[in-house]
């Protein structure tokens, strides 16, 4: 019997390799160790801390509230629980946009104090300049086109994008605008099928799809939404892979109602004293000796 191969670090070199030989990139989203334990055992390639831990961990309508502060707490527990996995710090609502000497120091902290390997931002020609900056850092940069979470007041909501022909070629510009400002990748959400297999032919980097269709190099979905985390809306290109609340509300249930039967904690859930110290912890309170 033979042992497995040893598994390496997985790399933004690794990412483009895997493009090259046509084989699919695996990513999903962690906001605590014990998750980001779960997804590297499982072999994933990348684990992104989206700043989507805004609304599936922190309870907000969107991600737009989401400061630094609560980026680096996250990242810093997934550093903690992943070992192999390509780590991608998103960055938060302006965190990069009101310049590029800010974006530079903000991306840096991600990887000095959050323990990541790169970091993700939203937008496309505008945010070259950025990108431009967090590179020559030495930073690895993921981009992101279609539908930006942080710029859902601008697109009317949480709407498919680059569905007109002037739309999509837009796209298509911004995503060789980004590639060409040394983007390692892009993520390309919400956007129609073809248009995401044509962006990803014409680059050399490698695409990861969220509601954009199979012909991209490689997939992401929010974790809490492929574990069916929640009992509420979610997208339509969302596959729940397991219904987590339905089991979680069950044990829940079936905690409180041994609770208040008092059949938990039940014997094999207890300690108990020695009977000789038992006995004399007793003999102590019987005569008064007892501290």
């Amino acid at each position: 019997m033979t042992n497995p191969p040893e598994r390496k670090k997985i790399t933004t070199l690794t990412l483009r390799q895997k493009k090259a030989r046509g084989e699919p990139i695996t990513m999903l989203t962690a906001y605590d160790y014990a998750t980001a334990l779960a997804v590297d055992r499982a072999g994933i390639d990348s684990i992104l801390v989206g700043d989507s831990l805004g609304m599936v961990v922190l309870g907000y309508a969107n991600t737009l509230p989401v400061t630094m502060q609560d980026m680096l707490h996250h990242c810093r527990a997934v550093a903690r629980g992943a070992q192999y996995a390509l780590l991608i710090g998103d960055m938060p609502f302006m965190s990069y946009q009101a310049s590029a000497d800010e974006a530079v120091r903000n991306a840096g902290r991600f990887l000095q104090e959050g323990g990541m390997d790169a970091v993700k931002l939203e937008g496309g020609r505008e945010r070259a300049e950025a990108v431009r900056g967090i590179v020559g850092a030495g930073i690895p940069v993921q981009g992101h086109l279609g539908l930006t979470p942080q710029s859902v007041h601008q697109l009317g909501g949480f709407r498919t994008q680059g569905k007109t022909a002037a739309a999509a070629r837009r796209l298509i510009e911004d995503a060789e605008i980004l590639q060409e400002a040394g983007c390692f990748s892009l993520v390309l959400e919400a956007i129609p099928a073809r248009l995401a297999r044509l962006v990803s032919e014409r680059l050399e980097i490698p695409t990861v799809g969220i509601g954009a269709g199979v012909g991209c190099d490689g997939q992401v979905l929010v974790t809490h939404d492929l574990l069916g985390l929640f009992d509420r809306f979610t997208p339509r290109f969302v596959k729940k892979y397991a219904d987590l609340h339905a089991v979680m509300a069950e044990a829940f249930g079936a905690y409180r109602a041994e609770v208040e039967a008092r059949s938990f904690p039940a014997e094999a859930h207890s300690v108990e004293m020695p009977e000789e110290d038992w006995s004399a912890l007793q003999q102590l309170l019987s005569s008064g000796k007892a501290a």
